[in-house]
């Protein structure tokens, strides 16, 4: 079961009270107090381990608690400390107050472990309390109460590329061409119910991981269909994949400015993403058909015809494909390239330049 999205209640341990205790040993007369102090209650930790992938195992256990503190004892000696709490999740999830929405920690990198909530103090034991006017103190400190916070986690799955499209236009069908996933494939709409992640491998030290999620409708970013529920998976993704259907009922037009809409409406920072279009399912038309319709979407935007792929055929060629099609400004695609991925035409062309993109992407951002 996948679950993105859970309510917590977590409580970080107790402090072990102090003792009350006298010193009382053979030829010792009148033996003062040495009751030890509590021991300090566990504390709360996140831990991210990218073994994990869901944040299902939370689903039946929603208060967590870290352990108490043990009592102190006799003879000075302290009690033990409560065992800590650790809570392991998987790269992408942030932790949330349930009632303000603030996010309080933001958990990406493997290994990343955090301290959340702190255990309570251990009580003074009586030793604390003698002095000259009270020689025998009956009396120690209770031990501090732990904290105790609601919040929610919600995980943003972490992609190179998140593919966008309407149902059924071919976003699982392509991931699992390209990559490792194995999504459920369908003939109907909203066959995806759940993201999924697929590492792409272009060379032996170079690859890229690729987010598909369910599809976005009119109107999701209100609540429509299921894609506002999984948006904010590509909220992190560097790049974006538009994967508008050649052979839909819906126009090209259509189809890309609903989708360019949706994401705005839901995020201004991910409508800003660097983003291509792919144009599906190329196949099921005459190549006459879809150059009348391709050209008039290129028209749309803003784009010369050449930025059609039919001339890349070496690997050498699909390597730098999108780097001199055209002068790009931040406003338009990287590039523009009908594919099929039943048929697997310009599969190898869409594989590698979203690869050389990425790298581009990433020297960017690394440079900043």
């Amino acid at each position: 079961m996948f679950i993105d999205n859970v309510a917590l209640t977590l409580s970080s341990g107790k402090g072990g009270p102090g003792c009350v205790s006298f010193r009382r040993e053979k030829h010792v007369i009148q033996g003062g107090p040495d009751g030890g102090d509590g021991g300090r209650g566990g504390n709360v930790y996140f831990q991210v381990d990218r073994n994990t992938h869901t944040l299902s195992h939370f689903r039946n256990n929603q208060h967590l608690k870290a352990k108490n503190g043990d009592q102190g004892m006799g003879r000075k000696m302290y009690g033990k400390s409560g065992e800590h709490l650790t809570i392991i999740v998987p790269p992408g999830t942030q932790v949330l107050d349930a009632v303000s929405g603030d996010v309080l920690l933001d958990l990406m990198e493997e290994g990343d472990k955090q301290l959340f909530l702190e255990g309570g103090m251990g009580g003074l034991g009586n030793t604390h309390f003698k002095s000259s006017t009270n020689q025998r103190p009956e009396y120690a400190q209770p031990g501090r109460g732990g904290e105790t916070k609601e919040i929610r986690l919600e995980l943003k799955l972490i992609a190179d590329v998140g593919l966008v499209g309407f149902p059924n236009v071919g976003k699982s069908t392509l991931i699992s061409v390209i990559s490792n996933a194995q999504p459920e494939i369908a003939n109907y709409e909203f066959t995806t119910l759940t993201p999924k992640l697929g590492v792409v491998v272009t060379e032996d030290f170079r690859s890229y991981v690729m987010a598909d999620i369910p599809g976005i409708i009119e109107g999701a970013s209100e609540g429509r269909g299921l894609g506002i529920d999984f948006l904010r998976h590509i909220e992190r993704t560097q790049f974006l994949l538009f994967m508008v259907d050649l052979a839909n009922y819906r126009d090209l037009k259509m189809q890309y400015e609903t989708l360019k809409a949706e994401l705005q409406k839901f995020s201004h920072e991910l409508s800003t993403r660097d983003f291509a279009i792919a144009l599906t399912r190329c196949d099921t038309m005459e190549p006459c058909e879809i150059n009348e319709k391709v050209e008039a979407f290129l028209d749309l935007l803003g784009l010369k015809a050449n930025t059609l792929t039919s001339k890349y055929k070496t690997r050498e060629d699909i390597h730098s494909f999108g780097q001199d099609v055209y002068e790009r400004d931040s406003a338009l695609p990287f590039f523009v390239l009908p594919i099929s991925s039943v048929s697997k035409i310009n599969i190898d062309a869409i594989k590698y330049a979203l690869s050389d993109v990425i790298t581009k992407v990433r020297d960017e951002k690394s440079r900043r």
